[in-house]
């Protein structure tokens, strides 16, 4: 048993005692920073909206914090709409006139529709998998009787609405294979409902259908009567900003109505908190979870066995990761206490569970990162990260080495896919230049054989990818994937796309993307960091970027920048830099700190306005990672950089698309609209070449929407938009 991830970004200001403050310039503000005053000026037929500015300024901490757009705020706004709108339809207006389109959605709709299949994984007799076809939108769920038995459909989200907005959010079978617990959505929202179906008839329970669902990862008891799950309300009066804290852990039984479900653990009432529960595949503990956002989480239990029905406590208030895995009365538990890159400690809950007591099965390795730690074929299957590259081992259950499997090149292995009694397993393998394949092995005799080989049609023979090493602004060493021309004269002639993360512990390593061929082949150079505030050299790492260090991240990226550029990768007039949700933030961040430094940004459903972040969408969960202004000391972190407080008039920022979408209730688009218009008043008048675009995706959520044919339209504006300010369309 393990954990389901809870949900995570990618990615509520209360009032704070004072009204607010209505000047025409704002002292406090940073040095040539936008104040209010200007208003409705009504935008030309080949011009952009210009939405209206307030004099709102905003005394928080002692500091006057302009904040002229606030009334961009409310998507429901008349105004806000009528603005929006017409900032889409000149967005699309004006991408759809850049020259050969037609060519690039050529190639990104051959690059995109490709077939794949992914690992089976057994349920009692049954196999269960996902499967895409070439001409298919989605991917399709399979189940078969056996392992030679027919492929049959189970759920084919194709299929679930007229116009494909209804997205599939996950499936979880029963342990026998009977019955499987999914999750749908609008608009590809995080908000989804749940369902029971039966998997031999398709039958979908009348019953069992539970609103609420955003947080829900099915749990289900061994004997298929029912699961457990979080379940957040569905009353329309409680704050979204809220909800998370509201959120409690149920009990439902097969056939009965969600409103009888019995809950297993209260809510929190914090909405910086998630909790998530799970049962042992033998049905002995229950365990449960409280996520104290990204930074420690708290770990309670109960034996199933036993008639009490108190939560013991396992490891409770220690500021660090818990990751338990659960097998034959053994708490086998990933953490970072005490070793920041992780390590595998075992516990028996039947003599003591006191934190003393535990044992250290598996110590922390000097330079790789324990990513994921599993039970397969009665064996520990270890995954780890060094260097931002993967590999996977497999040792007995006492700690000694059996076999290990490493990437040919710097590369990225999925965990290992299998259940702890059977000795078949499965693991992926990619890299930037390499399409993603599944292979067979046995964790007894090892080997290994290939499941299923995408097909894409690239020549990866021209390419390159190499790992380089720059100090950044303090002199921290930060690794840095280049993918280019092996050809490619070092003299600042080849147009770059630079992109990272830098947040919540995630690591970004090297993954295939059949639409980054469409850069390559028009003579683009690719470059990924691994920033600060990720996960690739363990949680140190993480920490080095977040709170009052999340400055870290950002030089980091600028670093990243002038490296390039130094060693004549590229030059700034021919380098543009992409990134979303906390990416978002990322490239916002750069480009208002060191708008000389790129030619053209891709801002995709970004956190904008840090002052305010928390009021809105999943804000609240993140204030671990970020802090809240709602204290004077993070305050002062957030509004440093905050990226629409630190928009300088008649300042000649990079050309700017923005990307956002229309139902994403994680990342609130309000820090799209606040942003662009923000940019789009200060953009120096004389910059007709660096203009202020925003592209709003319907029916789509925080990822966008989940059809193939929606990231390519995307991809198309974003690659016209680059390649013509770039120069690359010549």
């Amino acid at each position: 048993m393990r954990f389901a991830a809870c949900f995570v970004l990618v990615f509520a200001l209360t009032s704070m005692g004072c009204p607010p403050v209505k000047k025409s310039s704002a002292p406090d503000a940073p040095p040539g920073a936008l104040s209010g005053g200007r208003v409705n000026a009504p935008a030309a037929e080949d011009a952009p909206p210009i939405a209206r500015r307030s004099e709102m300024v905003e005394r928080v901490h002692g500091i006057n914090v302009a904040d002229p757009y606030r009334e961009l705020e409310d998507a429901t706004a008349p105004e806000t709409r009528e603005w929006l709108a017409s900032f889409d339809g000149y967005t699309r207006k004006h991408l759809s006139a850049l020259p050969k389109r037609d060519l690039l959605e050529s190639r990104l709709t051959e690059l995109s529709y490709v077939a794949w299949v992914g690992a089976p994984r057994r349920h009692g007799s049954r196999y269960f998998w996902t499967q895409r076809d070439k001409d298919q939108e989605k991917a399709v769920w399979y189940w078969r009787e056996g392992r030679a038995g027919a492929s049959r459909v189970l759920l084919d989200p194709n299929r679930l609405s007229r116009d494909g907005s209804i997205a599939l959010h996950g499936v979880f079978p029963s342990l026998d294979g009977r019955l499987i617990a999914y999750l749908l959505a609008a608009n590809n929202k995080d908000e989804a409902t749940l369902h029971v179906m039966d998997v031999a008839t398709g039958k979908i329970s009348d019953v069992d259908s539970i609103p609420g669902a955003k947080y829900a990862s099915p749990s289900w008891e061994p004997l298929g009567t029912g699961f457990y799950y979080t379940r957040v309300p569905t009353d329309p009066s409680i704050p979204v900003d809220k909800l998370p804290g509201e959120a409690a852990v149920y009990f439902h039984a097969l056939g009965s109505a969600p409103g009888t479900d019995r809950i297993v653990r209260e809510k929190t009432g914090d909405p910086r908190t998630f909790l998530g529960a799970a049962v042992s595949r033998d049905g002995h503990f229950l365990m449960l979870e409280v996520l104290h956002g990204w930074t420690r989480n708290d770990l309670y239990f109960k034996d199933l066995r036993q008639p009490s029905d108190v939560w013991q406590p396992l490891v409770v208030g220690e500021n660090a990761h818990f990751h338990p895995t659960v097998w034959k009365d053994r708490f086998y538990v990933r953490t970072d206490l005490a070793a920041a890159r992780y390590r595998l400690m075992v516990v028996d809950p039947a003599k003591s569970v006191n934190l003393a007591a535990w044992s250290e099965l598996i110590p922390e390795e000097p330079h790789g990162v324990l990513e994921d730690a599993e039970i397969v074929g009665g064996h520990l299957a270890l995954k780890y990260l060094e260097n931002a590259s993967s590999r996977l081992t497999v040792l007995s259950l006492d700690g000694k080495p059996v076999r290990e499997i490493a990437t040919p090149t710097i590369g990225t292995l999925g965990a290992l896919v299998g259940n702890p009694e059977d000795d078949e397993a499965y693991y992926s393998y990619e890299s930037f230049l390499t399409p993603a394949s599944v292979f067979e092995t046995s964790i007894l005799n090892g080997g290994q054989k290939a499941f299923f080989e995408v097909k894409v049609p690239v020549d990866p023979s021209p390419y390159l990818l190499e790992q380089v090493f720059y100090p950044s602004k303090d002199g921290t060493r930060i690794s840095m994937f280049v993918v280019r021309r092996r050809d490619m004269p070092k003299d600042r002639s080849t147009p770059f796309l630079l992109t990272g993360y830098g947040g919540f512990q995630i690591s970004k390593v090297p993954a295939f993307s059949g639409t980054l061929f469409a850069w390559l082949e028009r003579g683009g150079g690719y470059a990924l960091p691994n920033l600060r505030g990720g996960g690739e050299y363990g949680e140190d790492w993480h920490r080095a970027g977040m709170l009052e260090k999340k400055q870290n991240v950002f030089d980091d990226f600028i670093a990243a920048a002038e490296w390039l550029e130094t060693n004549g990768y590229t030059a700034r007039e021919r380098l543009a830099i992409s990134g979303a949700s906390n990416g978002g933030l990322l490239v916002g961040a750069v480009m208002t700190q060191r708008p000389e430094l790129f030619r053209a940004v891709v801002c995709a459903v970004p956190l904008l306005d840090m002052v305010r972040y928390h009021r809105f969408g999943s804000g609240r969960t993140w204030i671990s990672e970020y802090g809240s202004s709602e204290e004077a000391e993070p305050f002062k972190a957030l509004y440093a950089y905050s990226p629409y407080h630190h928009v300088t008039a008649e300042t000649p920022y990079p050309a700017l698309l923005m990307l956002t979408a229309d139902s994403d209730d994680r990342v609130d688009p309000m820090h799209a609209r606040k942003f662009a218009a923000q940019i789009l008043a200060a953009r120096k008048k004389d910059h007709v070449d660096h203009p202020v675009l925003v592209r709003v995706e319907t029916n789509s959520g925080h990822g966008g929407g989940d059809m193939i044919k929606k990231n390519v339209e995307r991809s198309v504006d974003m690659y016209s938009f680059l390649f013509d300010k770039l120069g690359m369309n010549r």
